[in-house]
Parts: structure tokens; C-alpha cells; sequence
């Protein structure tokens, strides 16, 4: 079975994660956007992806050439991020459901306590997987 990895490129931090072809999430993580390579070479070793799915974001172009250098190799598919920081608040919330006085307001009011980037990078793949793998 193929792994797709998928970046939601930032100025100081990305959300990336590995997933199977079957949408599976083998790896998410938010990492800081200095370490890009080296995080994404890391994963990339032990899941053995050969394609990244990345969000066009304000950083995407920056991030796509850092990549194409270190990782040539690389196959780096850019797409649509719309409206993925509002889903990924709602899988946030669905992963890590909150608690104490956070369960009596309504989520809708809440700002998840940590980023969501990682959830963003989940979308981005899982998006990417349906439409050419489960057509």
C-alpha cells in the first residue's frame, strides 16, 4: 500500500502528516518550519513516501523550493487549502474532545489551546486521496 505525505506550510511552524492510500493516519505532527527538511527526510525514511500533497498557502511557493532542493526526488503536488483551518478546528475537537469548563461552552466559541496544522496537513492528504484513489 502507497503513503502520501502532506504539508500545510507556515512561516514558523507546518502541519505535516503520512497517510495510507486508504486514509489511514500513520504520522501527524507540527513542526517547526526551520527543520522543514530534515522532519520531512526523517518521515520520509521511515514511511517511504514519494509524494507530498502541500496547501497553497503564503508560504507554499518558499516551501516547495526547499523541498525540490533538498529532496529532489520528491513528487510535490500543490492544492486548494479552502476552508481546511476551519474543518481541522472541528477534527481538533472531535480527536481531543475538551474538558473541565471547556465541555459547558459551545465548541463553536472555542479556539482549540494548541495548533491545528497537523489537522490542516491530515485534510489536505485525505482530500487528495479521495479524488484520485477512490474515485
Amino acid at each position: 500500500m502507497e503513503t502520501i505525505a502532506a504539508l500545510d506550510p507556515g512561516r514558523d511552524k507546518c502541519g505535516f502528516a503520512v497517510l495510507d492510500t486508504e486514509g489511514s493516519v500513520l504520522f501527524q505532527k507540527v513542526l517547526e518550519t526551520k527543520k522543514l527538511e530534515q522532519e520531512v527526510r526523517n518521515a520520509q525514511k521511515q514511511y517511504g513516501f514519494t509524494r507530498l500533497i502541500e496547501g497553497n498557502g503564503t508560504t507554499s511557493k518558499e516551501a516547495q523550493a526547499r523541498l525540490t532542493r533538498a529532496m529532489p526526488e520528491l513528487i510535490i503536488k500543490v492544492v486548494d487549502e479552502y476552508r481546511t483551518t476551519d474543518m481541522a478546528r472541528k477534527a481538533y475537537w472531535q480527536a481531543k474532545p475538551p474538558k473541565g469548563w471547556r465541555r459547558l461552552l459551545p465548541l463553536g466559541l472555542q479556539v482549540p489551546p494548541e495548533p491545528v496544522d497537523d489537522f490542516v496537513a491530515v485534510i489536505l492528504a485525505t482530500r487528495y486521496i479521495k479524488e484520485y484513489y477512490h474515485e
